[in-house]
């Protein structure tokens, strides 16, 4: 069973920075063949963010693009969100999910309030 827990949210003014860290135990992510950050804001429906795969690569949604990087540390188990430039859309709950094989578990989610 795979644990998933995010931290680093909180209240940033617009235009500030925060890091987001999601930890995961009961297996090395190294056999994790995604690992994603998602977000889902009052009212709306949970969307993809960024994502890392297995082999390095990485993808983000449009309206991330230049602000945000996904990141991982093999050695402490752990993938990042690096967001920049914070925008007061992109308060939301963010969410961590990693997969492998046809496993999929998510995290219990950070809240990310930006102040305009």
């Amino acid at each position: 069973q795979v644990q998933l827990v995010e931290s680093g949210g909180g209240l940033v003014q617009s235009g500030g920075s925060l890091r987001l860290s999601c930890v995961a135990s009961g297996r090395s992510i190294f056999s994790f063949n995604y690992m994603g950050w998602y977000r889902q804001a009052p009212g709306k429906q949970r969307e993809l963010v960024a994502f890392i795969t297995g082999a390095g690569s990485s993808n983000y949604a449009d309206a991330v693009k230049g602000r945000f990087t996904i990141s991982r540390d093999n050695a402490k188990n752990t993938v990042y969100l690096q967001m920049n430039s914070l925008k007061s859309e992109d308060t939301a709950v963010y969410y961590c999910n990693v997969r492998y094989s046809s496993f999929s578990f998510w995290g219990q989610g950070t809240q990310v309030t930006v102040s305009s």
